[in-house]
């Protein structure tokens, strides 16, 4: 599969990334999207409209995943994001403490 790089994408350029991963791995399952449509819940149309234009509700990308058997991808998504300075370090303390 291939390796995508998100940095300098457009958000259409990352959704259409994005249905390209799960097409490629719904194809190499060899499940047709009639089928994820079933086994996931989401209509065979709004199946068709993300792997084309990679427009999706967030609902239906997670059952589509979990259809997939994809949802401990979906669980590590933004899990390790790194402080992107000093000042979010200490806010991330804060709530913490007031947790």
């Amino acid at each position: 599969m291939h390796n995508f790089n998100f940095l300098s994408k457009t958000p259409k350029e990352i959704d259409k990334l994005i249905a390209a991963r799960i097409r490629n791995i719904r194809r190499r399952r060899k499940i047709s999207q009639k089928r994820l449509s079933e086994k996931s819940g989401v209509s065979l149309g709004s199946v068709k409209r993300f792997e084309s234009s990679g427009e999706i509700s967030l609902i239906s990308l997670t059952k589509i995943a979990i259809a997939l058997d994809l949802e401990n991808e979906l669980e590590g998504l933004f899990e390790h994001v790194p402080f992107l300075s000093i000042e979010e370090v200490i806010n991330g303390e804060d709530e913490k403490t007031e947790s």
